[in-house]
């Protein structure tokens, strides 16, 4: 399922669930609770579908033997719950209207914790008798069962996540500002995941939400697990959790089975109580706290090792007699920073999202960003674009700590520029985003083979992209040359072709650098063919998009006399079907162009930036600042302050600007001219009404 397969599944499925805004009485944080279980129960369905057959072949095995087991603890073993007959989601979904329905779904979820007792009291259950009790909304959960039977039966728990995480930030932008505190976007946990690269044993999260945290440390060891089993490392997971809100307490409890995790998420405050005891305990925490709270009690932190090891922030005037016992912290936000530092064993790391203020705060927060610094445990820091989160708009930046690192230095990253837009309010970072921000760590860390593996993955994308891509030229352009029969038309038909041809050149020169450059090739020698090979992509692109404009042109200008010969005739103008069909043939064709493009810029973007295939400070983007530095700065852990400034150019030459701006002129005229054709008609139109 690609990307855009996904957002249409999102949205409609969205769509479907937010009926119960409309046709019920339900909030959402209300109607937000059945609408994730019934999400569940279909992602628990194909999960264990998944391992139904070995699960079947082992129960028949052992039966009649002395090692026979009952189905449900086969199961348990195999996939981490049990499915009854009458907990399936086809059962559900097929059982007839005339059926209590919220009946039926409450005893699947009942099944589902009796088998598994790690959930018991998590799934939604009285939940589903309120979503049915008037006569109007007594169908809603037929309806909804139908709707997310489109949930395809072979998507993975990848999917599932993002499907779970989307309606995690639909509910929380429903329920406004104070609704996000459990939802992290994935695009912002997987970054996090990348440069912290947890490869086994405990992971914490002291603020864990929905548990979206642990999810992608999962998936990441799953990407890497035979590199790092070949490497001798441990890659079981186990993670720890404590959350506050009992709600989300249960989504987070579900969120972990239906994607196979073990662990433990407990209900509790963290800044008053440490169920796990914490302190040197943890191989890696990952976090994003609540920002910026100002009423946590300083009497019940003040002694606690977990939050004073670094330094405690106080208010700045002695509280009166009449307070005394009664002081709060002022800023809740080093204390959360001390715990992260404080939770990890001798080697741990830790990555938390942490509002931008606290890489600058001053007083009693400053006194521990300094500590923190001078004891080396801040391995990076790094500015998120803006407008990443669902519920605030409020600028976060990434901590990472690292208590085996030996370099006195700081990685600071500025990636408030690095960003994909995925609607007016809301954005995000594509994968290829993510592994471009997160190589700059690796490069930091010597690790200069991954960098020419990254280009050489997008290098094998790009290509077979292009090769899909060119599939698509022939039948095109034999609907181009059947409505464009004017001489310049078939020119124009022909030019694209030609430029198309010269993908072959490219083929052969992709060969070669494969044959010449195997496992045997120098980081330096496999770099430099890189960029030798990246520089010859260039020309083709720039070829294409000329005769991608020639077309549009041209298609134009066909659009034009259509409609000019249709109002000479006394009709009413427009582009006939034919035109109509060719315009948009030609801009799938320019789409495709700009998603293959689109791994060949990044290729540039990254041999741009470290041409050497090695870690170098880059303007505007990275920097590696030294103890004297950071001192120099007040001891401030804001990346801009480090990295600098650069103002992009276009690369445009004067003459290819001042040709585009020629262009714009002439589409501008066109418009103009049929704006004027289209209000003499209305008028027109107007008068003869009118009289």
């Amino acid at each position: 399922m690609n990307r855009d397969q996904l957002k249409q599944l999102e949205d409609t499925l969205w769509s479907a669930a937010d009926n119960l805004r409309a046709n019920s009485d339900l909030k959402a944080s209300e109607y937000g609770t059945p609408v994730l279980g019934l999400i569940f129960l279909k992602f628990a369905d194909i999960n264990y579908r998944r391992h139904e057959a070995v699960i079947q072949a082992e129960h028949a095995a052992l039966k009649g033997t002395r090692r026979e087991k009952p189905l449900h603890e086969i199961a348990v073993a195999k996939c981490g719950f049990h499915l009854a007959d009458y907990a399936r989601y086809s059962y559900l979904l097929d059982l007839p209207e005339s059926e209590d329905i919220a009946k039926a779904i409450v005893a699947a979820m009942k099944s589902i914790e009796f088998f598994k007792p790690e959930l018991k009291d998590c799934l939604p259950k009285d939940e589903y008798f309120r979503l049915t009790r008037t006569p109007e909304t007594r169908d809603l959960p037929f309806y909804l069962l139908r709707q997310f039977d489109n949930i395809p039966n072979d998507a993975t728990g990848d999917v599932f996540g993002q499907i779970y995480e989307y309606f995690l930030g639909k509910f929380a932008m429903a329920e406004g500002q104070g609704g996000g505190e459990f939802f992290t976007p994935r695009s912002v946990v997987r970054l996090m995941v990348e440069i912290i690269e947890p490869h086994g044993g405990t992971v914490f999260d002291p603020a864990c939400g929905s548990g979206g945290m642990f999810v992608q440390s999962a998936d990441f060891i799953a990407r890497h697990r035979r590199e790092l089993e070949a490497q001798g490392k441990n890659t079981s997971v186990y993670v720890y959790g404590q959350e506050k809100q009992g709600e989300t307490v249960k989504l987070a409890r579900m969120n972990l089975v239906v994607n196979g995790l073990r662990g433990e998420i407990k209900a509790a405050n963290t800044y008053y109580a440490d169920e796990f005891k914490s302190f040197g305990t943890f191989d890696y925490v990952l976090a994003n706290p609540p920002f910026n709270v100002d009423d946590v009690a300083l009497s019940a932190v003040e002694k606690d090792k977990r939050f004073n090891t670094f330094g405690l922030p106080r208010n700045k005037t002695k509280a009166k007699k009449s307070e005394q016992g009664k002081e709060t912290v002022p800023n809740a936000n080093y204390l959360w920073i001390n715990l992260f530092a404080t939770s990890l064993k001798d080697t741990g790391r830790a990555a938390l999202v942490m509002a931008n203020s606290a890489s600058d705060a001053r007083h009693g927060e400053a006194d521990c960003r300094r500590s923190l610094i001078e004891k080396n445990l801040i391995y990076g820091m790094l500015t998120l674009p803006s407008n990443m989160f669902y519920t605030v708009t409020l600028p976060a930046t990434l901590w990472f700590f690292d208590k085996a690192k030996r370099d006195e230095r700081i990685l600071f990253i500025d990636a408030r520029n690095i960003f994909t837009q995925i609607d007016r309010a809301h954005r995000e970072l594509t994968e290829e985003q993510i592994q471009n921000i997160a190589i700059i760590s690796r490069l930091h860390k010597g690790r200069r083979g991954e960098f020419v593996s990254l280009i050489d993955r997008y290098f094998a994308s790009g290509m077979q992209c292009l090769a899909d891509n060119r599939q698509q030229v022939e039948p095109v352009s034999a609907q181009l040359l059947a409505v464009l029969a004017d001489q310049a038309g078939k020119a124009a038909v022909a030019a694209l072709v030609k430029a198309w041809d010269g993908l072959d050149a490219l083929q052969q020169a992709y060969a070669a650098y494969q044959q010449h450059n195997g496992g045997q090739a120098t980081i330096e020698d496999k770099n430099a063919a890189q960029r030798d090979l990246s520089a010859t992509f260039a020309p083709f692109f720039t070829v294409l998009h000329d005769c991608l404009k020639q077309l549009d042109r041209t298609v134009r200008h066909q659009e034009k006399q259509v409609a000019d010969q249709a109002k000479a005739d006394g009709k009413r103008g427009g582009a006939d079907r034919q035109t109509k069909a060719l315009k948009t043939a030609l801009e799938a064709i320019h789409t495709e162009v700009r998603s293959a493009e689109r791994w060949f810029s990044h290729i540039h973007w990254l041999q741009e930036r470290f041409p050497e295939a090695r870690y170098e400070d880059v303007t505007g983007l990275c920097k590696l600042a030294d103890l004297d530095e950071i001192k120099e700065q007040d001891y401030s852990l804001n990346p801009g302050r480090y990295v600098g400034v650069v103002i992009e150019e276009d690369g445009k030459t004067e003459e290819e600007f001042l040709g585009d701006l020629a262009e714009l002129g002439d589409r501008l005229a066109e418009l103009d001219k049929e704006s004027e054709g289209v209000s003499l008609t209305i008028q027109k139109y107007l008068a003869s009404i009118i009289g």
